[in-house]
């Protein structure tokens, strides 16, 4: 998988793209009189849309014409894939039926078959030429935007982490702190002399923070000669990690791009000595660079000498472990409730305000055990006794705050971007699943090949594998959860994510205040005793359904 994945549409293009110039559909086109250069100038078109996505869709979460440009033209991109469905199946049925022979028609013959064979492929180029001018007006309105084509991905939104405890109060996190420490403290935690801790766990758990405590405990300060915290969530290569392991040891800029110097610097400072490091949100997922990481810090570190690492990624965590993985899981609703106080009330007790405190609880269990998210909201209450402020919280998307005052967006985000494209159409299909609605393996991957969501290949086996390797990364990377049973679930915010990402295409029918069907393509329901005709009526208008799920069923 790429380190940072492609905007959610990008593989829509690519396969829409790849269709169009394949053999067989410009065979198709020839044969059947459907307008050549005019299919190419639609490729041509998508192509030129494509090179702006990537910044479109980093900057749809604060800029919403970016929002809305990209919105159409997802509607727009999923109405050419229709297009392009429809001629195909057009193809085939008269394939089947014995019009498509070995010998293909002459054009001379085919003008003498009946107008109501000939006239699906003219309406066909109808729809095109209308299909290329809508996109042609996407294309004049993207400088406008300003968005860039090739723009770098600028996918951390957030401000470096730093080893400095930033936090007022910790809650929850005793237990596993104590676990931790003892590891630490231990020279034998592993059979290498250097030991790698990993902290894995979805955005906003508290990975940072525990490893704050642990850098900055008292105990573990006297353990080590040398000490460095370094946040590596933007490094995508063993150069850039190095200079940034190197900068945190000798506090001193570092200008060279010459990686045997980088190493040879770094060894000469950590040479005899007993070392702890962090390096805080790693995301780079290339084994060779992981594996380059994990060998410098054992061929120079002495007996007892520690890394902690935290990360999203369990198959990141896996590569660098040499003692268990610390798998770090929400807070309880009491532990998240006396977080989110702390930040609201400061040192006034909460009891105080009893209307408050009942509407206080409640905003907590919508935090579903995220620290991030209590503190976040806490925030926007702070010193606000407005119990109509509190209830606006309480009843709102965590997506419709703004941006500025919510660090859980872009923390939760973050995980989004890196994904690859293939894997965000994967993830927002999900949203269709209720909130708690427990899902399994084998029939959500079916859902997905289905639906088309999983790169075509010849050998189905090879398909259905490609779809589990899909599933089995979004699960490392903390966006599908194992619930208590055999089943997987997605956090309540995750769920969020994925349907503030699947806006306007996904839907779930209970979610009436949002209830706008006319071009939704994914949907689901859930299925009650008695399902009548007025359950679904405002279906009626939907044009574009591709699928229509009831959840409530057991899907095992």
């Amino acid at each position: 998988m790429a380190l940072i994945g492609e905007a959610l549409i990008s593989a829509s293009v690519q396969v829409l793209c790849d269709k169009i110039t394949s053999a067989l559909f410009v065979d198709l086109f020839w044969h059947k009189k459907l307008d050549k250069p005019l299919l190419m100038k639609l490729n041509t078109t998508l192509l030129t849309l494509n090179v702006v996505l990537d910044d479109a869709e980093d900057k749809q979460i604060v800029n919403p014409a970016v929002r809305k440009w990209l919105d159409e033209l997802k509607h727009a991109v999923f109405d050419a894939a229709d297009l392009l469905d429809e001629i195909d199946t057009e193809a085939l049925r008269r394939k089947l039926e014995g019009e498509d022979q070995t010998h293909k028609l002459t054009n001379k013959v085919w003008n003498f078959l009946p107008s109501s064979r000939n006239h699906f492929y003219q309406s066909m180029n109808v729809k095109i030429q209308e299909l290329l001018q809508r996109l042609e007006s996407f294309v004049q309105q993207k400088s406008a935007l300003g968005l860039r084509e090739g723009a770098g991905r600028q996918v951390s939104q957030r401000t470096p982490t730093t080893s400095l405890v930033l936090e007022p109060c910790v809650y929850g996190r005793d237990e596993v702190k104590e676990k931790l420490s003892k590891v630490l403290l231990s020279d034998n935690a592993s059979k290498d002399d250097v030991s790698f801790l990993t902290i894995v766990g979805m955005g906003g758990v508290g990975k940072t923070t525990l490893a704050r405590m642990l850098y900055n405990d008292d105990n573990v300060k006297g353990h080590f000669t040398l000490k460095a915290w370094a946040c590596v969530s933007d490094y995508n290569d063993c150069i850039k990690i190095t200079k940034t392991l190197l900068e945190a040891v000798t506090s001193k800029p570092c200008n060279t791009e010459n990686l045997n110097l980088l190493q040879e610097d770094l060894r000469e400072q950590l040479r005899g000595r007993k070392f702890l490091f962090v390096l805080d949100d790693l995301w780079n997922e290339n084994n060779q660079d992981l594996n380059y990481v994990r060998v410098l810090f054992i061929t120079l570190g002495t007996r007892g000498s520690k890394v902690i690492i935290t990360t999203r990624n369990k198959n990141i965590a896996s590569v660098m472990q040499n003692v268990p993985i610390q798998y770090l899981e929400p807070l309880s609703p009491e532990d998240c409730w006396l977080l989110l106080s702390k930040h609201a009330f400061g040192n006034e007790k909460c009891s105080a305000h009893p209307n408050l405190e009942r509407i206080g609880k409640q905003i907590a269990l919508k935090c579903r055990g995220l620290p991030l998210a209590a503190q976040t909201l806490g925030g926007l209450l702070r010193c606000n006794i407005d119990s109509e402020e509190w209830n606006r919280i309480l009843n709102s998307s965590i997506w419709e705050l703004q941006f500025e005052t919510s660090d859980i967006i872009p923390a939760l985000a973050l995980s989004y971007h890196y994904l690859p494209a293939q894997l965000k159409l994967c993830f927002v299909y999900c949203s269709i699943f209720p909130k708690d609605y427990e899902f399994e393996k084998e029939y959500t991957i079916q859902l997905w090949m289905a639906e088309g969501l999983i790169p075509q290949v010849e050998n189905a086996n090879k398909m259905e594998e490609m779809a589990q390797n899909y599933f089995d990364e979004l699960s490392s990377r903390s966006l599908l959860q194992k619930s208590n049973k055999s089943g997987f679930t997605m956090h309540d915010l995750i769920n969020d994510l994925a349907m503030f990402m699947s806006r306007g295409f996904c839907l779930r029918l209970e979610e009436r205040e949002s209830l706008k069907v006319e071009r939704v393509r994914h949907l689901s329901y859930a299925r009650g005793e008695l399902d009548v005709a007025p359950k679904f009526k405002p279906l009626y208008g939907a044009k574009s359904l591709r699928t229509f799920l009831p959840t409530s069923l057991d899907p095992y």
